[in-house]
């Protein structure tokens, strides 16, 4: 399937020359989620196989870059977030020479490849921890974090895991507690040992050496921990922002002392060093910190100094009013300096968006536009594998969950199994032409009208829309690299400038369902006539239909 012969596509070349460092910046990046992309050996797992056999039809998208979430070698416990050896390919994704024909064809497409790193902690199947949990005197001992128990038996500190409890575990080989930010099997490395930093910069190395383009770090902000285990403070009730979820006490702490702590910075630059070293690399690091996203990405991302860009949780969230979007987008703009952000609105963590942000609209405007806004906004955007198909959230039952935080939190929580569901390639299949098996996590039944090969067939659908701005974009580069003004605007509305190099586009959207009428005082527009939306540019007017865009060349 989506050979060109059989789609009617050809691929668009991004344009991301490797001659460009900067390629990254503005670039469109798409996640894959292996275990759910495309299943070629028949075991209901998605494979890297899978994604070399998908290529062509990423390449079409005109996306600049695949992000693969992990398929290193894992019990699978967090499904791959929880890594037993960082040099190597789990049996079930395929082989290392699986990967690296992938990165080849992908290459030849010019298409990077962005893979996950996964560092902050690893699988208690790892070596290094089955070494380190051994004795108290071993090579590895303080290659995690270990600490004793307070004197009535009870974990060193409040520090709570996002999975629900403690973030400690007592372990009755050491008879000491060792600290886990996530499930109980997945320990935290200690970054304030030397040794363990190496490793973990030897092991990002090996992928280096293999071809890589760069790495998504994931929790990048959790490396270090307060050396001195001392107590988070807890959260007031007018402190506590707004993303909390209050089934899960994590949102309770201030979490000054677990994680985001100043050490981190060194670390930083001392990776950043490393992929210096392979000219045209990158890196995206995942912040995970209510309230601080703005400073963080700033001194994360400074400049030549530390990470190339990052992304927060802010756009990921419920809230998703033309005002809210503003404060976030301009909050960042105005704070981050020389830094650079990254945008998303789904991804494998969260409700997509097409259900959180679009229930109750017409998904064929609504998808089109959510995804266009994002990648016009000032940093580089990020496409979650079946956003482009305007995927919404499935409902898995939950006899069928896999994911361990679901599982817990049910049923006010559901997990995040319902953004994972296998991609919907073909309508008329048993499993949608994701496998020819049951498949880990079932199909979602309205999944099958979205399916990509239903899409590829009509010129008007939401793939197809995408796809052509996607290309439409490649050739703007204001909506890549340019500085951002938002403009005054009614309503559900969000008018923005981006220029660059003196050249200036206007970018308007209306998030509503009524039409609007803008008079912009001052800016003579000469209307671009973007693909797929129906806004008119006309003077210094805007008229735009309830859901729609425009884009427009400012000329005066």
């Amino acid at each position: 399937m989506f050979e060109e012969a059989e789609t009617g596509q050809e691929a668009v070349m991004p344009s991301n020359l490797i001659k460009d460092p900067d390629w990254w910046r503005g670039a469109v990046i798409y996640q894959i989620y292996p275990r759910s992309f495309n299943d070629t050996n028949g075991d209901g797992i998605g494979d890297l196989n899978g994604v070399t056999e998908k290529l062509d039809y990423i390449a079409s998208l005109g996306v600049d870059a695949i992000w693969l979430s992990p398929f290193f070698t894992s019990p699978m416990d967090d499904f791959g977030y929880d890594v037993s050896d960082y040099e190597d390919v789990d049996p079930m994704f395929g082989t290392l020479a699986d990967f690296d024909r992938m990165t080849a064809e992908a290459h030849k497409r010019g298409l990077k490849v962005v893979i996950d790193l996964v560092i902050s902690h690893t699988s208690d199947q790892h070596p290094w921890f089955k070494e380190s949990r051994s004795s108290k005197d071993n090579a590895k001992a303080d290659w995690f974090v270990w600490a004793d128990a307070k004197p009535d038996g009870t974990p060193p500190t409040n520090w709570l895991s996002i999975f629900g409890g403690p973030a400690w575990e007592w372990d009755s080989r050491r008879c000491q507690y060792y600290m886990h930010n996530f499930l109980a099997s997945q320990p935290d490395l200690n970054f304030h040992n030397a040794e363990v930093q190496d490793a973990v910069l030897k092991a990002a190395q090996f992928w280096l050496d293999r071809g890589v383009d760069g790495f998504r770090l994931d929790t990048v902000n959790f490396y270090f921990h307060d050396a001195d285990l001392r107590d988070n403070p807890p959260l007031s009730a007018d402190e506590m922002p707004s993303t909390v979820d209050p089934t899960n006490p994590y949102g309770f702490q201030d979490h000054v002392y677990d994680k985001t702590r100043p050490e981190n910075l060194v670390f930083l630059e001392k990776l950043r060093r490393l992929l210096d070293k392979y000219p045209g690399t990158t890196s995206v690091g995942e912040i995970g910190a209510d309230g601080q996203a703005v400073e963080l990405t700033a001194s994360y991302t400074e400049a030549d100094k530390r990470i190339h860009m990052a992304y927060s949780f802010d756009l990921l969230t419920p809230q998703h009013s033309a005002a809210y979007i503003r404060r976030i987008v301009e909050e960042m703009n105005a704070g981050i300096g020389s830094g650079w952000a990254s945008w998303a609105l789904s991804n494998h963590d969260v409700k997509r968006v097409g259900s959180r942000w679009g229930e109750g609209l017409d998904t064929r405007k609504f998808a089109p536009l959510g995804a266009a806004l994002c990648a016009s906004l000032r940093g580089t955007p990020c496409v979650y594998q079946g956003e482009e198909l305007g995927l919404t959230q499935a409902d898995v039952p939950f006899e069928k969950l896999q994911d361990p935080y679901g599982i817990r939190f049910w049923p006010e929580y559901k997990g995040r199994d319902g953004c994972r569901t296998p991609m919907p390639w073909v309508k008329d299949n048993a499993h949608a032409g994701f496998s020819d098996t049951d498949p880990w996590l079932p199909v979602a039944p309205e999944h099958r009208e979205q399916a990509a090969l239903e899409q590829d067939k009509d010129a008007g659908s939401i793939l197809n829309r995408n796809r052509a701005f996607y290309a439409w974009r490649q050739n703007v580069t204001p909506l890549k690299k340019g500085d951002m003004t938002f403009l005054e605007s009614p309503g559900e509305t969000l008018v923005f400038t981006r220029a660059h190099q003196g050249e200036t586009i206007l970018c308007a959207f209306n998030l509503g369902q009524s039409h609007e009428t803008i008079t912009l005082n001052g800016l003579e527009l000469e209307d671009l006539k973007a693909p797929g939306f129906t806004g008119t540019a006309q003077g210094t007017t805007l008229s735009l239909n309830g859901l729609d865009a425009v884009f427009a060349k400012v000329v005066s």
